[in-house]
């Protein structure tokens, strides 16, 4: 990393160290799902300095998700979330790289990613069956560490927010919903796994066809709590 682009993170290296920061600059990253949570997840990352990252996600920006995607405005409307992602992750650190995949991850395409490239995968996505093929091929990755993103929809109160081993989860539908799948199709995460989750029951009203209502400071709350993760995982110690 040259001089100049470290003094973009001037302030990060103060907090962390020259060799941390160093460090960030090196690892790689994919982060599957670039909406509601991956999408402050990322700014978060490329904000501390992580500069190697490949985003995944097969939407393009919609009015619905102007409330709390951190790509989504009036202006980007019809554009690929991973190019409107990449376009602003560059207006930060110009010297990042950033590779974008207009696509999905699902069981029968595993092949199209391979996770041993990557020091961290960031699981971020909606689908609950293409959820838990992620999980399981990455956690039988041996390279990479995996973190997980269970359920921020109908809820609002950020306080609530915390981790957990996936396996003590508690009180978050969506990690209920993938310990019961595992279990009846009798294929397992390989390996322990932390997630970021809220302990707040779902608000019933927010239910609605189309879509879960959703609000920006738990979403983003759960985005930032996955770059914390990535960040302690990656210090120099």
């Amino acid at each position: 990393m040259t001089e100049s682009n470290l003094m973009l993170f001037d302030r990060v290296e103060k907090v962390v160290g020259r060799e941390s920061l160093s460090a960030f600059a090196i690892k790689r990253i994919i982060v599957f799902g670039v909406g509601g949570v991956g999408s402050w997840c990322v700014e978060a990352l490329v904000r501390s300095g992580f500069r190697h990252l490949t985003l995944v996600d097969p939407d393009c920006v919609v009015e619905s998700n102007v409330n709390r995607q951190l790509e989504a405005t009036v202006e980007t409307l019809g554009i690929p979330k991973v190019e409107a992602l990449k376009s602003r992750l560059l207006s930060i650190n110009p010297r990042a790289e950033i590779e974008t995949f207009q696509d999905f991850y699902d069981a029968d395409h595993r092949e199209k990613f391979d996770l041993s490239q990557y020091d961290f995968v960031i699981d971020a996505i909606d689908s609950l069956k293409d959820k838990a093929a992620l999980i399981v091929e990455a956690t039988q990755t041996e390279r990479c560490t995996l973190f997980s993103s269970m359920g921020a929809a109908m809820k609002i109160d950020s306080l609530r927010v915390a981790t957990s081993e996936f396996w003590k989860v508690d009180g978050c539908p969506l990690a209920r919903a993938l310990r019961k799948r595992f279990k009846h199709g009798g294929e397992y995460p390989s390996r322990k796994f932390m997630c970021v989750y809220s302990s707040e029951k779902p608000i019933e009203s927010a239910r609605h066809v189309g879509g879960n209502g959703s609000m920006v400071h738990v979403t983003a709350t759960f985005g930032f709590t996955l770059a914390q993760m990535v960040i302690n995982k990656a210090l120099f110690v």
